[in-house]
């Protein structure tokens, strides 16, 4: 597995791969993999006959007030993981080369970006994914791009970014690797407290009863209610539950407005938990 830190290195790596022809995946990570990040390479490997893995934690996307300086890093077992699972190159830049002295260009996306989910709490976040991600699909030119359905609303953006911009990197989807219990896989779990992960399987649980009872054709208004009701009975501080337009992410009024995604964000002690689920 060749590792590749500058752009120079980079070019180089990329040029061996299309070499020994066949598709190119890639698969971007912010590192402190865990098995759900492992799940994209497997089904990268799937779907391409290379697979890049990308691990830079993105400054541009951390609000001052975020976790940019704590975010979990853990590089050494990153590399020792995804060599386990054959990736062909690790795609690890500085934020240096990232964004050099004098960098002063910003994507800022509209559509699903605008949808009052994740961008009412964090406005600056959308800009910095749709920034990076730019680089990077243009840096490696994959074939495809593998971004994981836990972070929903980011998987749409991105998707209307390769569109608009007529990128050839075809976006992929993949489902929410979960934990036994249920709860989604994120490198923030590490955050959570022993009580606070007994608690934290209860957000999915909300989100599968929300489901069930809305295809049961339960009113919407009302489901949503006793769904916020369970989860900030559980201990949640909840930013949002709603259910939205599965392709657009625009607000709904009932379930014949369909197909519907449930989502919600809510705080357990202080990790930021985000889920979602098809109705």
């Amino acid at each position: 597995m060749r590792v590749a830190r500058t752009l120079p290195a980079l070019t180089r790596a990329i040029a061996a791969l299309r070499a020994r022809r066949g598709r190119i995946a890639l698969v971007p990570t912010m590192g402190a993999l865990h098995e759900g990040h492992l799940s994209l390479v497997r089904l990268a490997q799937k779907r391409a006959e290379r697979v890049i893995v990308s691990i830079f934690v993105n400054p541009t996307q951390f609000a001052p007030n975020e976790d940019f300086r704590s975010y979990p890093r853990t590089f050494a077992a990153d590399l020792n993981a995804l060599a386990a699972q054959h990736v062909d190159l690790v795609w690890a830049p500085a934020a240096e080369t990232m964004y050099p002295e004098g960098f002063g260009t910003k994507i800022v996306p509209e559509g699903a970006a605008l949808a009052g989910l994740e961008d009412a709490f964090r406005p600056h976040f959308f800009a910095g994914v749709a920034t990076v991600v730019a680089k990077l699909l243009l840096q490696c030119a994959p074939d495809i791009a593998l971004f994981g359905e836990k972070d929903y609303q980011q998987l749409k953006v991105i998707t209307q970014l390769a569109r608009d911009l007529n990128l050839k990197t075809r976006i992929v989807g993949a489902p929410i690797a979960r934990e036994a219990d249920g709860l989604a896989r994120s490198s923030r779990n590490v955050y959570l407290t022993p009580d606070e992960r007994k608690a934290a399987p209860t957000l999915y649980r909300a989100l599968q009863a929300c489901a069930a009872q809305i295809a049961a054709g339960q009113p919407l208004g009302a489901v949503l209610d006793e769904g916020r009701a369970a989860i900030t009975r559980a201990g949640f501080a909840l930013d949002y539950l709603e259910a939205r337009h599965s392709a657009t992410l625009e607000p709904i009024g009932s379930a014949q407005e369909g197909p519907i995604r449930l989502l919600v964000a809510a705080r357990l002690g202080r990790t930021r938990l985000i889920d979602n689920v098809a109705v």
